[in-house]
């Protein structure tokens, strides 16, 4: 059974930090392109950040430099740090594994809120 369990989310104020943990089990993790989403209320899923399978990764635009993905294969478990944190960063932040550009599996979601 594939599994992808997040963690690290929470409360922080604006220009602060977090580090998201995705954790996998159920997966030959090491074959898998990982990625990054978020969902705030009433907005769509969008893409943060991915990193593939060399360890090469893209982010997306509103990044602008402030969010690093990495991955540690031996630990099957995927980042994201975030700094820089603004308000219009709170949103449910989601992990994705992909094979061929395909989406296999999805954690639950852990929620992050940056407010005063």
């Amino acid at each position: 059974q594939v599994q992808l369990v997040e963690s690290g989310g929470g409360l922080v104020l604006p220009g602060g930090s977090l580090r998201l943990s995705c954790t996998t089990s159920g997966i030959d993790f090491s074959l898998y392109d990982m990625a990054w989403y978020r969902q705030a209320p009433g907005k769509q899923r969008d893409l943060v950040a991915s990193v593939d399978t060399d360890g090469e990764a893209t982010y997306a635009d509103f990044v602008q430099g402030r969010f690093t993905i990495s991955r540690d294969d031996a630990k099957r478990t995927v980042y994201l740090r975030l700094n820089s944190l603004k308000v219009e960063d709170t949103a449910v932040y989601y992990c994705n594994a992909l094979v061929s550009g395909i989406s296999v599996a999805w954690g639950q979601g852990t929620q992050v809120t940056v407010s005063q």
